[in-house]
């Protein structure tokens, strides 16, 4: 799903104030651009992670060439970037390509514990 600010807001965090996790579950969201070689093919593993999590996270897409104002809140200087979002827990991120592998152990060890 794609996200804008205002479904980040709703959905996520309302991260102008602080950061709080809105969600039911755990997530992932790519920040990424259209014109990336690197985030299509990083899209694709993330549909397949999507299908094969899927009621236990979401994953989310944003479009930093739209949504200047959250790559810019969450100081994304480079895509693609991975904002993991525990439950529990602040934020972290990955930046560049992962592999499906590498992923899984990420969701696994970050966002399933």
């Amino acid at each position: 799903m794609n996200l804008t600010k205002e479904d980040f807001i709703e959905k996520i965090s309302d991260y102008e104030k602080d950061w709080s996790y809105k969600g039911e579950l755990p997530c992932l969201i790519d920040f990424s651009a259209d014109w990336c070689a690197p985030c299509k093919i990083l899209s694709s593993v993330l549909n397949e992670l999507e299908e094969e999590y899927k009621g236990k996270i979401n994953i989310y897409k944003i479009d930093v060439d739209y949504e200047n104002e959250l790559s810019s809140a969450f100081n994304i200087r480079s895509v693609p970037t991975i904002l993991i979002c525990p439950k529990n827990s602040k934020p972290g991120r990955i930046q560049g390509y992962k592999s499906k592998s590498l992923l899984k152990e990420i969701i696994e060890d970050k966002l399933l514990v």
